[in-house]
């Protein structure tokens, strides 16, 4: 018997899984509202935004009426603005799901000492100093690098898991091993 042994239990969750275009858009919504350069990203559309409506609002009060040019360039840009923040990560998120849709199925083991994600011709393993922070959503934990761009995600879709209570085992592992953003 071994009187100075501590037993740590480890947990591991299994996520079975095949992406989705919603998850990779998700990801990429969820890395913007985290990281500084995503919310840098978000503010200076936003104010593109508004300084195109100021200039569309002022049109009307010129003395002679808003120009026919003038309008349809406010419009446009409006409308540009409005795209970049949503269809922009719609967008991206098709790529980036044309990129990992020939893979098929992924299976992920979620432990205290990383991320191993297994898919038809590759496997790769992340520690959790490679992975530091996450974002959870509805859908998703959102895994990114500790970099201020989130250059590197791990997306974790919790329809992957085998019962509903291993979504809150998998926060716990997160919580133990990474920073929620």
């Amino acid at each position: 018997m071994n009187w100075g042994a501590v037993v740590q239990e480890t947990s591991v969750v299994e996520l079975v899984y095949v992406p989705t275009s919603a998850d990779a858009t998700g990801a990429l919504r969820a890395r913007m509202r985290a990281t500084p350069a995503g919310r840098l990203q978000s503010w200076v559309i936003l104010v593109s935004g508004i300084v195109v409506l100021g200039a569309f609002a002022v049109t009307f009060t010129v003395p002679d009426g808003p120009s026919l040019g003038v309008t349809v360039l406010c419009l446009a840009a409006l409308a540009l603005c409005v795209g970049a923040y949503v269809l922009m990560p719609a967008l991206q998120g098709r790529q980036v799901h044309r990129m990992v849709a020939p893979q098929g199925e992924f299976r992920a083991v979620v432990d205290d000492i990383g991320v191993r994600l297994t898919s038809r011709d590759s496997e790769t393993v992340h520690r959790w100093p490679m992975i530091s922070r996450y974002a959870e959503t509805d859908a998703l934990y959102v895994l990114m690098t500790p970099d201020k761009y989130g250059v590197g995600i791990v997306v974790l879709p919790k329809r992957g898991v085998a019962e509903p209570a291993d979504v809150d085992r998998l926060r716990n592992i997160l919580d133990r091993n990474a920073t929620r953003v």
